[in-house]
């Protein structure tokens, strides 16, 4: 078999010969009918009645483009099969009717682009076929692609070079046009709901509205440090102060932390502000919003993931963060006031604990251990402690807890939302006291954003707010359980060898 360097050295000869003859990568095709078009419209020459009603009528005519997935030489007939983003047809060629064209056929390999023009048959096996009568060569591939085109095995190929996997892998492109498909429909559910979209920046001066490390860059002609967002939040709810009582942005955010099946240094993130609503109003809402994108993207309410179903449809189940501590870990964190305490918990349990790490992330730590991995069914889990909700509002009846809920499924969180905090002077007490907590060595703590303060005192109405990062959601919906899969180039570390 010729090696990798041999097979390269033939496709650039072909491709002078090309270039020889004519053009090998001519700027535009000719195309009437994608593939599936094409199909079509044999189909409904075949139908019934098609041929009384046109007597005369001829084979319908078109002139495809794509790409050759499959060639097989047959003396003097030629069939390729030739996929677009549509889907696939046939290529039938015969030298007897193109000659010279023909035998240009030695020039053709695997993963070429090329247009044909002829009339549309069925052949005797039933494949939709077109009778060429002319060719020309779209752009000539100068490397193989996957092996007799039965994907793209190797994970780590897959992600590296995801063009490959697209063009060998229909899971993969499936899994593409159904995130596509998602993002259209969370858009569409808010437009419905008369949400105004707006879109905030992403470089930012201060890295706010979520507990995360953040990417910095440097701004040469400001001459200063900037930082890549890490939540959308607190510009949306300058525009909620500006008037506007719903909005949201569905946008990119940059999380320098770990990368994992479940993490990826950027992601979509959705979020929405609503004045007027609590977080109560809110988990309605996002029940709603699950259940109309599944049904719309899918078509159903039961989804597979590997042997369990996820039901969508039934109400989903509402429990306390306190109630799945306790149910799942056996801890109720009111015994644990004091770090020291907490931490002597999670050691006893096994759970690693970073050096200087704060009380709420011990106790983030322990929830995410034992609690998330059982939240498989959709469950929304309210009232979260409110050390560990510093954009939140306490509830009135309870000075140790907010009106915050995370929705979970699967076994991973979907959506964090909050009855906002809107009460300037007690937002700027919790955010100084999240950066003595940063000072002290957690580096992963909301910090204080001295502008948005200054737009909080000029009066902010009461709100509910909505976070929810939208692989995750693909992710239900795909039944894919590394966000990997459905982000089309994941961050990667760096390949063996360099």
């Amino acid at each position: 078999m010729p090696s990798a360097a041999e097979l390269y050295a033939q496709r650039l000869r072909k491709r002078e010969q090309l270039l020889a003859q004519g053009e090998a990568y001519p700027a535009r095709a000719l195309r009437s009918h994608d593939a599936a078009a094409a199909v079509a419209l044999l189909e409904a020459a075949e139908r019934p009645g098609a041929s009384e009603s046109q007597p005369n009528a001829e084979a319908p005519a078109v002139t495809v483009a794509g790409r050759v997935t499959a060639q097989r030489m047959m003396g003097r007939a030629a069939f390729l099969d030739l996929r677009d983003g549509s889907g696939r047809v046939q290529l039938h060629l015969k030298r007897d009717e193109l000659g010279e064209a023909f035998d240009r056929l030695a020039l053709v390999d695997l993963g070429d682009f090329l247009e044909a023009s002829g009339t549309l048959f069925r052949t005797r096996s039933g494949e939709p076929t077109v009778a060429v009568r002319g060719w020309r060569m779209l752009a000539k591939t100068l490397r193989p692609l996957p092996e007799k085109w039965h994907g793209v095995g190797d994970v780590e190929t897959r992600y590296r070079q995801r063009y490959l996997d697209l063009v060998a892998n229909e899971r993969s492109r499936e899994i593409a046009r159904t995130a596509s498909r998602v993002v259209s429909a969370v858009r569409r559910f808010f437009e419905a709901r008369d949400f105004m979209e707006v879109q905030t920046p992403v470089l930012q001066e201060h890295a706010g509205g979520a507990a995360a490390r953040p990417f910095v860059t440097h701004h040469h002609a400001l001459d200063r440090n900037l930082y890549l967002r890490i939540a959308l939040e607190l510009h949306l709810k300058r525009v909620l102060i500006g008037g506007f009582d719903r909005v949201f942005e569905i946008g990119r955010v940059f999380r320098n932390e770990g990368i994992s099946t479940r993490h990826n240094p950027e992601f979509l993130l959705l979020e929405s502000y609503e004045a007027y609503v609590d977080y109560q109003h809110v988990a309605r809402m996002v029940e709603e919003l699950v259940r109309s994108v599944t049904l719309e993207v899918t078509g159903t309410l039961r989804l597979g993931h590997g042997e369990r179903a996820l039901d969508i449809e039934s109400p989903f189940r509402h429990t306390t963060y306190r109630q799945a501590l306790l149910e799942h870990a056996g801890i109720d964190y009111r015994d644990f006031p004091g770090l020291e305490a907490l931490r002597a918990v999670a050691v006893e349990r096994g759970v690693p604990v970073a050096a200087g790490a704060s009380w709420d992330r011990v106790l983030d730590q322990l929830w995410s251990t034992f609690v998330e991995p059982k939240l498989l069914q959709p469950t929304f889990v309210f009232d979260y402690p409110l050390a560990i909700s510093p954009l939140a509002k306490q509830r009135p009846d309870d000075s140790l807890v907010a009106e915050r809920f995370e929705l979970f499924a699967m076994g991973y969180e979907l959506a964090n939302a909050y009855s906002e905090l809107n009460d300037p002077v007690e937002q700027r007490r919790r955010l100084l006291e999240q950066t003595a907590k940063a000072t002290a060595g957690d580096d992963e703590v909301e910090l204080a954003d001295e502008d948005f303060l200054l737009a909080l005192e000029h009066g902010m109405p009461p709100a509910g707010g909505l976070g929810m990062g939208l692989e995750r959601l693909i992710q239900l919906i795909t039944g894919e359980h590394s966000i990997r899969e459905v982000i089309l180039f994941p961050a990667l570390r760096e390949r063996a060898g360099g």
